[in-house]
């Protein structure tokens, strides 16, 4: 397959100049609108908006802010679930969503990713143009960025591992002890003086070391120079089950169970190289009042007893279950599947959204005491919402044949839980992040109410962002958020952030921090 225009090439083409940086004021009518971002929970209000078109725009904006003296943060898809980019003090925000070109360099052999690109701009480009894939989420307007940068796991990820996994090289604006600005690029050859920089960006999360401009994927065991061959191809189709139980029929004999089977299926089924590691389920348990508890489930067509598996494994999600579910079949090709799990970022439940999410990935099932605290949570008459739910998802496979100081993102995990309650109306806050706030306690109580890692939980999630884990009021473990998110890794991050970031320009509330972080006004 040939391939006739190169990533450079488009960019040093006279007829694909680049325009301005857009510097975007309180009084411009866009600034209203470039302030409400996907959490209404947090509303930015800085003295200007920077959307940069190029690594040099952004560079310059960097520049710019670091000289006025101003706090600084940025954004690709701006799906933080917490005040990352929008805290009251942040001065400037850095808007990276214009950069949004997915492409392949040549000189590079890899395909490069802007930051701005969305997950669903990814997949799109990559498969149509060139029949591969990353494997990443399926909330399709979540940001490159960010999605890459925290560990992006996806449906895929059991088959094909974590994003990272497959990242080559990382472009980063960094400020120095000088508060010189300049661009570096870091990549995966052991011979790379600033591969702790492209380490760091193998899970340690967005917003720590600097603005990430552009990725460059390729998969570590591609070989040649075809880029059909350099990631990895998607199935051709997906065989899909989705799976439907009604609250009003399902006890918490029946719930417990349920979900047993659930995990007991995943995470005997989650080695690597185990014949169902390509077989993906996603449990949806959602609150009582916002809906069924529902199952997505999906196995490529083209494997070997790829329906007859699908059988067994709803099979044994039924056993000791007295409810019998609604169920439905289908087989649609990948792309089209991939769209059908996704998240869009339009419809009535995201105009206006305001969220708070939890995470806490598992070696081992949980209780059945937890599994009923879960249940009476759910079930609970003095608690409504549009969407409150956890979710139960497939992990596992060849995510955990990398070590875990191979990447910053720490593995071992066999399954991942999700929290996440959504609602509009501002004076209603109290009262979601009081539910979801005291379902998560509840559930981890044996552990101070966080997932420290033991024999069942592995930590949480940095792209599940939960400024709680370091909270003295809701984290009463003694183990501090850093060691639930990065594990044994944390050090090296930290040693990460002295050299890149020493003036600590790039911070938030979760952020690395080494021993001599200097606050914004020293610097």
């Amino acid at each position: 397959m040939k391939h006739d225009v190169s990533y450079g090439e488009e960019e040093n083409n006279p007829a694909r100049s680049t325009p301005v940086s857009t510097l975007v004021t309180p009084d411009d009518i866009r600034y209203d609108n470039l302030c409400h971002a996907y959490n209404y929970r947090f509303i930015a209000q800085p003295d200007y908006f920077r959307l940069a078109h190029s690594p040099q725009q952004a560079e310059e904006a960097v520049r710019e802010a670091v000289a006025a003296g101003k706090r600084i943060t940025v954004r690709s898809g701006g799906h933080c679930g917490e005040d990352f980019v929008a805290a009251p003090d942040v001065q400037v925000i850095l808007d990276l969503s214009p950069m949004s070109r997915v492409d392949f360099d040549r000189e590079r052999n890899a395909f490069v990713v802007e930051a701005g690109a969305s997950v669903g701009t990814m997949i799109d480009a990559l498969f149509r143009r060139w029949g591969v894939t990353v494997p990443v989420g399926f909330c399709m307007g979540v940001g490159a960025g960010g999605h890459i940068s925290g560990g992006g796991y996806g449906p895929l990820s059991r088959m094909l591992g974590l994003s990272v996994d497959h990242l080559y090289a990382v472009e980063v604006v960094v400020v120095d002890q000088d508060r010189n600005v300049s661009t570096v690029v870091a990549t995966r050859e052991e011979s790379d003086p600033n591969r702790d920089l492209w380490w760091a960006h193998t899970g340690g999360g967005g917003g720590n070391f600097g603005v990430i401009t552009r990725y460059w994927m390729r998969s570590p065991e591609a070989s040649g120079t075809d880029p059909a061959g350099l990631l990895p191809r998607p199935p051709g189709a997906l065989d899909i089950a989705e799976v439907s139980w009604p609250w009003d029929r399902l006890t918490e004999a029946d719930f417990v169970r349920l979900t047993g089977n659930f995990m007991d299926w995943q995470l005997a089924n989650s080695a690597p190289g185990s014949p169902n590691a390509d077989l993906y389920a996603l449990l949806d348990c959602l609150h009582r009042s916002a809906g069924n508890m529902t199952l997505h489930a999906q196995v490529p067509v083209e494997a070997t007893d790829s329906g007859a598996r699908m059988d067994a494994f709803l099979e044994a999600l039924g056993v000791g279950v007295a409810t019998a579910p609604a169920v439905r079949r289908k087989s649609l090709p990948w792309l089209a599947a991939s769209q059908y799990l996704a998240v869009p970022d339009t419809g009535p439940t995201a105009i206006g959204l305001r969220c708070k999410v939890k995470s806490a990935d598992l070696r081992a099932p949980h209780s059945p005491e937890q599994r009923a605290i879960l249940y009476r949570h759910l079930t609970g008459d003095d608690y409504r919402a549009v969407y409150a739910a956890v979710e139960y998802i497939a992990y596992g496979g060849k995510v955990n044949t990398v070590p875990s100081t191979a990447t910053a993102i720490p593995r071992d995990a066999l399954l991942k839980t999700f929290y996440m309650v959504t609602w509009q109306d501002p004076a209603e806050d109290a009262r979601h992040m009081r539910w979801i706030r005291e379902l998560y306690r509840d559930m981890h109580s044996s552990t101070g109410g966080v997932p420290v890692p033991n024999d069942v939980n592995t930590g949480a999630y940095i792209n599940y962002a939960d400024v709680d884990l370091a909270d003295p009021e809701w984290n009463t473990s003694g183990v501090p958020w850093h060691a639930l998110y990065y594990g044994d890794n944390y050090p090296g991050l930290q040693e990460v952030k002295a050299r890149w970031d020493p003036l600590n320009i790039f911070h938030h509330t979760l952020s690395v921090t080494h021993p001599r972080t200097p606050t914004q006004k020293e610097w």
